[in-house]
């Protein structure tokens, strides 16, 4: 009778990977008291982070990016430039099945043209304009302060 390693019995069945890409965007306006950002707040618990959400099919991550930002932050904005693509791993559901997801977010900046940050979505619980030196602290993902903090240089380079 050959050997079996305990390993074998009780070895579990791999998870299914698949490729998840969302686009979002820093959206920033000159406020009252200096340069703002548009944050949402999702979740419960609560968490803080820029506007952003799935590509859809047919769709290109620039017009997502603006698309994502009208709905979850009820403003309209227009693209400027792109920032980053950040990437990571997480294990969700997908029509019942836990699934191991490889997710790509695309970042890019936008102006502020027109809207009411309060004429968001249902997935959000709420949208602010936020002082951007305090929206880095506000955010709940560093990937997230670090796409800010990049976006933060790209607006100073447009002020010159």
């Amino acid at each position: 009778m050959p050997a079996v390693s305990g390993n074998d019995e009780h070895a579990k069945p791999a998870i299914p990977t698949l490729e998840q890409v969302s686009s979002g965007g820093v959206v920033f306006r000159q406020g009252v008291s200096g340069m703002e950002v548009a944050l949402i707040s999702v979740g419960k618990p609560e968490r803080w982070q820029l506007p952003k959400g799935i590509v859809d099919p047919g769709e290109t991550p620039e017009v997502t990016a603006v698309r994502e930002v009208r709905e979850e932050t009820g403003v309209t904005a227009t693209l400027v430039e792109k920032i980053d693509t950040i990437e990571y791993w997480y294990v969700g559901d997908k029509a019942g099945q836990r699934v191991r997801f490889h997710k790509f977010v695309h970042f890019f900046l936008l102006a502020y043209q027109s809207g009411d940050i309060g004429q968001h979505d249902w997935e959000v619980n709420e949208a602010r304009w936020v002082d951007l030196q305090a929206a880095k602290a506000l955010l709940s993902f560093k990937s997230e302060r670090q796409a800010l903090e990049k976006a933060e240089r790209l607006i100073e380079a447009l002020k010159k």
